[in-house]
């Protein structure tokens, strides 16, 4: 009837009497407004903290839960000896959705001291380090909105929320939706749908029609520039006055979706790793923080980051040199490659990504990654190592020069700016007129510039444009 989306798998390698399931209600109720998102911290919260005694006896047992409420819905994921894990299962989604009262606070003081922890965490990212904020402040620009709420949004959210307001949230987060779950280990085919129909009873959700499903994350595509520009920059200053560190992040945004585009980031960032460290840490000793990595935001993105913090050397700075050092990537890492030596580099990939799950817990994990995406690509490490052995340095050109080198490239620089010290530079405005419709552009030497109240506008100027 379109209630559940079941997949199972029975176990064939690890031979252990256990098993691992993965149910998930979807549901668009959860993420609709900072404040039930603000409410889905608290009930998860509330929930793991007064079903802790009872968890506690059971990993004794050999038994685990864990609940996350996420901007698409709910999901629970039991693991454990396979025979006693149906009751267990059906204990926690009963108290979880059924019997909401006993997790959650029983009276206003006890809500108030849940808030204040909440609170303190969401004051806490304030002195986190300024490399975690550039991060932070990137990532929220490719957030689709009502996937994310600002740090600021949440701390506001949070303090207009009230315990009668919570209760009523629970109440409605598990009233409708859609049914999805994984089932692996050891159990049949019968064990496991027997399985879902017993947390189909316990939690007792009335079924929305596909036009009500939640729609799947997808970052937003950053804007696309030409070679001879600068990219997009947003300019945040550094929250914590005590903290003299400086920090700049450059993202390359690759939005293609095959299989061999995703594996040619990664050569890239294997190639470039240690080049970046070599040049910006050791021999300009610019930070003790200089890292790269390729990032999977979603299914089809792969964003290419390289980051630096500094005590020494301002924002602007620190730009400057990872930008030198990318233009100067083809010709001093790229074009003195021969076939040998992508192939060396090919090889080192595919032996990583053909390394075999440690465990059934790893493989439950990667297989879950595919439903949840909806992309249902079981068999996709055996086609990106595929991918890997076709993979030539024209094909490594070709991707550079669309990914950096070349018109059409989508990149976005995030600095933070401290108050003080060596690293500290102009503090940069809050906005630069771009919330209120004006682009701020410096002719051919400089694209989009942001301030941090502009990210909400350059968010739904992307989000606008991932679906025209």
């Amino acid at each position: 009837e379109g209630r559940w989306t079941v997949h199972f798998k029975q176990d064939d390698r690890f031979g252990q009497p256990k098993a691992y399931v993965i149910f998930q209600i979807l549901t668009s109720e959860v993420y609709k407004t900072a404040e039930r998102a603000a409410f889905a911290q608290l009930y998860q919260t509330c929930a793991v903290d007064h079903l802790e005694e009872y968890a506690y006896d059971a990993r004794l047992a050999g038994l685990s839960y864990d609940i996350q409420v996420l901007p698409r819905g709910i999901r629970l994921t039991f693991g454990g000896y396979n025979d006693k894990l149906q009751d267990f299962a059906a204990y926690v989604a009963g108290k979880l959705a059924g019997d909401i009262e006993s997790v959650l606070p029983q009276d206003e003081i006890e809500f108030e001291r849940y808030r204040d922890n909440i609170k303190r965490a969401l004051s806490a990212f304030d002195v986190k380090q300024p490399y975690a904020h550039a991060i932070y402040y990137s990532g929220l620009t490719q957030q689709p909105m009502g996937f994310q709420y600002t740090n600021a949004e949440q701390r506001a959210a949070i303090d207009k929320a009230t315990l009668p307001d919570l209760v009523s949230y629970v109440q409605t987060l598990w009233s409708k939706g859609k049914g999805e779950a994984l089932i692996q280990g050891n159990l049949n085919e019968k064990e496991a749908l027997e399985l879902v129909r017993t947390i189909d009873s316990a939690i007792g959700f009335n079924t929305i029609t596909k036009e009500e499903y939640p729609p799947r994350v997808k970052s937003l595509p950053l804007p696309q520039t030409s070679a001879n520009t600068i990219p997009t920059r947003l300019t945040v200053a550094e929250p914590n006055s005590s903290n003299g560190n400086s920090a700049a992040q450059v993202i390359l945004q690759c939005i293609g979706n095959t299989e061999k585009e995703h594996v040619l980031a990664e050569l890239i960032s294997a190639i470039l790793e240690e080049p970046l460290y070599e040049d910006l840490r050791t021999k300009q000793q610019l930070g003790y923080i200089v890292s790269s990595g390729v990032k999977a935001p979603d299914q089809d993105t792969r964003t290419l980051t390289l980051i630096v913090q500094s005590s020494v050397a301002p924002a602007e700075k620190l730009t400057t040199e990872i930008l030198k050092f990318l233009d100067g990537f083809q010709g001093k890492y790229l074009d003195p490659l021969t076939e040998g030596d992508v192939a060396v580099y090919a090889k080192a990939l595919i032996d990583r990504k053909t390394e075999p799950d440690k465990t059934l817990a790893v493989e439950v994990t990667r297989n879950w990654g595919q439903i949840a995406s909806g992309k249902f690509q079981f068999d996709r490490i055996q086609r990106e190592a595929a991918a890997v052995l076709d993979i030539r340095r024209a094909d490594m050109l070709e991707y550079w020069n669309n990914l950096y080198a070349g018109d059409g490239r989508r990149i976005l620089i995030s600095e933070i700016i401290p108050k003080s010290g060596p690293a500290s530079s102009k503090s940069p405005p809050k906005t630069t007129g771009y919330a209120q419709g004006i682009v701020r552009r410096g002719g051919s030497k400089s694209t989009i510039e942001l301030g941090i109240d502009d990210i909400e506008k350059f968010r739904k100027d992307r989000n606008e444009s991932a679906y025209r």
